[in-house]
């Protein structure tokens, strides 16, 4: 059997320009694209993206050379996404919350050969681009991109910025250019950011294999059936929208993309559109949650939410269900893309609601495109036991994970060491083998020798009938070393007003719920915690603000310490100890 070689005829690289191609084959008269007025097929879709390529090797895109993209979720996005690789290059949708000095950082760093501007960050980019030509420490040999400005494909504003528009180029381009043939699926595809925000981003390196295998592994997990309606909740930015954005071609669906993710907005579309599925960060149940009656419409038939991002609390899922939304929870890197999801099981059906939305929280298992997930002690490599308690960090292994971290070998053999990709997050393996993640390494607190989870205590606040916003981070304490500070963002009562619920209500209620170890010692209340463009809060902020709190306990002296102290003890005793990975 070992002299069967691979040939021409059963050996082909995989990618997922493939998708869209049988996608204009099969569903061909179906919509692809839909933004407000404006309507594609998968067909129209397919001939612009082959337009699109042929102008950008007119641009002399070649193999390996980067796109880049500052744009919301609007079709010329969308189609990028295979126009870029059709030409061969690699293509880099950046985070539209960046500011200047991050996109000029993003741009030097990557050598994007060509940048595409939506003119609502036109002066973002032009910003970016003077950084460029007037830092001191920019090497001589770099090249400023080409600029292509993508007006509004409905309502064209007129602006005029670059050298070309998006639609000129597509209209100028041959339809019948036959794509860049992949030759290696090992390729590189797109180069994604961890953080624009220091002089030594992240750069991870996607494959076209990763990509293929990792957008068939997330459909199967979430079991979307074809011609699905998807919207676009998520930031196409952020990990190519999970892979969607080339997934949703293997599917035959239909693309809505929406350049603001307002309640309005979102209700209109579902409603109108009839939506099936949709992504996003739990940040945003709070914006469908908190829609005012005038903006909310009927929702006649489930929409499948994937959710991923942060943990979504189990108090937070069940609000969920009753105004139409069916959630799988998801859990991924932008160094994996989606990498496990929480496959229901039909014997979870009878189980009471409140049961069924705690097993919904956990991250789950391995999509069917990733090979091999675990929890481990990273000292040892020994995994933990599958009791759900244990903790230690989550690892990953499989054909979807990156190619590794552009122009950064150390970092990349340090994300790999010991055969595996550690991912920094701490998490336990129940029974069943499903995974739940705990925290991020650096987000565990470590209180008199306990591990404390803030997810988990998170967890209870957010089912403070008047909690919107939850966040956990460890502050300096007198005895403890460390202990948890919670800041809350809080619901308005009937007058409008938040005075009404203090410091020590919140404590008192944690209390019932909580062993007293891991009650907050102090409670900030602030109108809306900090969020990255993709809706997880940013501890570090909160955790520099924690550092000056105080704890809300006194201790006048050290005997009143040791005697609070001893009493606290003996609750810690009566609780099962918990075991730390190396890093924590």
């Amino acid at each position: 059997m070992d002299q069967l070689p691979k040939c021409d005829a059963n050996y082909v690289p995989l990618t997922p320009i493939n998708f869209l191609t049988r996608a204009a084959k099969v569903y061909g008269s179906r919509l692809s694209v839909v933004y407000e007025g404006i309507h594609f097929t998968w067909q129209q879709t397919y001939d612009r993206c082959r337009r699109l390529a042929d102008s950008l090797r007119s641009f002399n895109i070649s193999k390996n050379d980067v796109v880049s993209v500052l744009a919301p979720n609007i079709p010329a996005l969308y189609e990028m996404h295979f126009a870029v690789p059709m030409a061969g290059g690699v293509i880099n949708a950046i985070n539209t919350r960046l500011n200047p000095n991050h996109v000029a950082t993003i741009l030097r760093h990557s050598e994007a050969k060509v940048l595409f501007v939506d003119y609502q960050f036109v002066q973002v980019a032009r910003q970016a681009l003077q950084i460029l030509m007037t830092g001191e420490s920019i090497p001589s040999k770099l090249v400023l991109p080409s600029v292509v400005l993508i007006d509004d494909i409905e309502s064209p504003t007129g602006v005029i910025f670059g050298e070309w528009e998006y639609e000129q180029l597509v209209r100028k381009g041959n339809p019948g250019y036959i794509p860049y043939e992949v030759q290696d699926e090992w390729d590189p595809i797109a180069l994604n950011y961890t953080s624009g925000t220091t002089s030594e981003p992240k750069g991870v390196v996607y494959s076209h294999r990763g990509v293929f295998l990792g957008s068939l592994g997330v459909i199967i997990g979430w079991e979307m059936a074809s011609e699905p309606v998807y919207m676009w909740s998520l930031p196409m930015f952020h990990c190519n929208g999970w892979t969607f954005a080339w997934g949703i071609a293997a599917r035959g669906g239909t693309n809505v993309c929406l350049r603001n993710t307002t309640a309005k907005d979102m209700y209109r579309n579902i409603a109108q559109h009839r939506v099936t599925h949709m992504c996003c960060a739990p940040v945003v149940f709070n914006i469908l949650l908190e829609a005012k009656p005038e903006e909310r419409r009927e929702i006649t038939s489930p929409v499948q939410i994937l959710v991923g991002g942060a943990p979504p609390p189990a108090s937070l899922l069940e609000k969920m269900k009753p105004i139409g939304f069916h959630v799988t929870h998801s859990y991924g890197l932008t160094e994996v893309g989606p990498a496990l999801v929480c496959e229901w099981q039909a014997k979870w059906n009878n189980l009471p609601s409140k049961d069924q939305s705690k097993i919904m929280a956990r991250q789950g298992i391995n999509s069917v495109a990733l090979a091999h997930m675990d929890v481990k002690d990273l000292n040892t490599m020994i995994s933990v036991p599958r009791d759900g308690k244990t903790m230690g960090e989550v690892v990953l292994k499989g054909s979807t994970v990156m190619k590794g971290y552009f122009k950064n070998p150390k970092a990349t053999a340090e994300a790999f060491k010991n055969g595996w990709f550690a991912t920094g997050d701490i998490g336990v393996i129940h029974p069943d083998g499903y995974l739940e993640i705990k925290d991020r390494s650096k987000d565990v607190i470590i209180s008199g020798g306990e591990n404390i989870s803030s997810v988990e205590l998170e967890s209870v606040l957010y089912s403070h009938p008047r909690v919107l916003e939850a966040a956990v981070v460890a502050m300096p304490h007198p005895v403890w070393g460390e202990s948890p500070c919670a800041f809350l963002a809080i619901k308005k009562n009937s007058d409008g007003t938040t005075d009404d619920l203090s410091e020590a209500d919140i404590i008192a209620y944690c209390r019932t719920k909580l062993p007293h170890y891991m009650v907050p010692k102090k409670v900030e209340f602030i109108p809306e915690l900090p969020k990255t463009s993709t809706g997880k809060i940013q501890k570090f902020q909160l955790r520099e603000l924690a550092r000056n709190c105080v704890v809300s306990e006194t201790f006048p002296s050290k005997n009143t310490a040791q005697v609070n102290a001893s009493k606290e003890m003996q609750g810690r005793q009566a609780q099962p100890a918990r075991l730390a990975s190396s890093r924590l």
